[in-house]
């Protein structure tokens, strides 16, 4: 996957980028399996929403999962990025994101890189966000929204909110979003299975919590270029990744052989 000279302009000046149909039906049917079967176990790595019951983000997945594993060096996602950024990349984060029906909660309006800044001290914005739909991403069951351009304002001062919901996050204050959104609108990107979505470390961006009957599951890993590593290691391994060994793509169709198997 090699991204065009008129896609790297539009994300250079909006922050993200949409590709519909990156992954077929039945690498997809296979991810949304596994993804599933992540959810429902029983570790630390997987969040719950306050009920204590329902998944919320589940990390690392590729450390105990063949199927994630691959996904995580698979040459359609690992290609644009290092493109992006210039470089080799290795895995920061690796989330499975799951917005379940009706008890799917909100996150917060936040940048990512501003926690990596914070709390792991990455250096520089020289890492990314791309992800997967493992569902339909509609206006119904919390897509994501983002404040185009924002990226371009650097890190914006946050508040450590640990109280709204289960995972704790660094926040930014209303006055800052309706500035943010006079300035660049909001957008929420939505498509069908497949679909990646790709966008700047400081992109402002955010969920409202699923009221519909419709689950959405997105897989995101965070990629940072590995000579911008972190230097401070106060979170848990499996949320702030400590192997800045470069990634090596498998080939294209690494997902095939596990395709109507059970993986584990």
């Amino acid at each position: 996957m090699h991204l065009s000279d008129s896609q790297m302009e539009i994300f250079d000046r909006d922050g993200w980028l949409l590709l519909e149909g990156m992954f077929s039906d039945a690498e997809v049917a296979l991810l949304r399996r596994e993804a599933d079967r992540v959810y429902a176990l029983d570790r630390p790595e997987v969040f719950r929403e306050k009920d204590g019951k329902t998944a919320r983000t589940a990390f690392a997945a590729h450390t105990y999962n063949e199927v994630f594993r691959r996904l995580g060096r698979h040459p359609r996602l690992v290609g644009p990025v290092r493109q992006l950024l210039g470089g080799d990349v290795y895995i920061h984060q690796y989330k499975l994101n799951a917005k379940a029906a009706f008890d799917g909660d909100v996150w917060q309006w936040h940048q990512d890189y501003g926690t990596w800044a914070r709390d792991d001290e990455m250096p520089e914005a020289r890492a990314m966000n791309i992800a997967l739909f493992l569902d339909p991403v509609t206006e119904f069951n919390g897509p994501l929204m983002l404040i185009p351009g924002s990226h371009k304002q650097g890190v914006i001062a946050a508040g450590h909110d640990v109280a709204t919901t289960s995972y704790p996050l660094w926040t930014l204050d209303h006055d800052t979003i309706r500035r943010l959104v006079a300035e660049g609108g909001i957008v929420a990107p939505k498509g069908p299975p497949g679909t990646v979505l790709m966008f700047h470390s400081t992109l402002v961006h955010g969920s409202p919590g699923n009221m519909s009957p419709f689950g959405r599951s997105i897989v995101y890993l965070s990629l940072c270029r590995v000579d911008n590593h972190i230097r401070r290691f106060s979170r848990p391994e499996w949320i702030a990744h400590r192997d800045f060994t470069p990634i090596e793509c498998l080939p294209d169709d690494c997902l095939a052989p596990l395709l109507g198997e059970k993986a584990a």
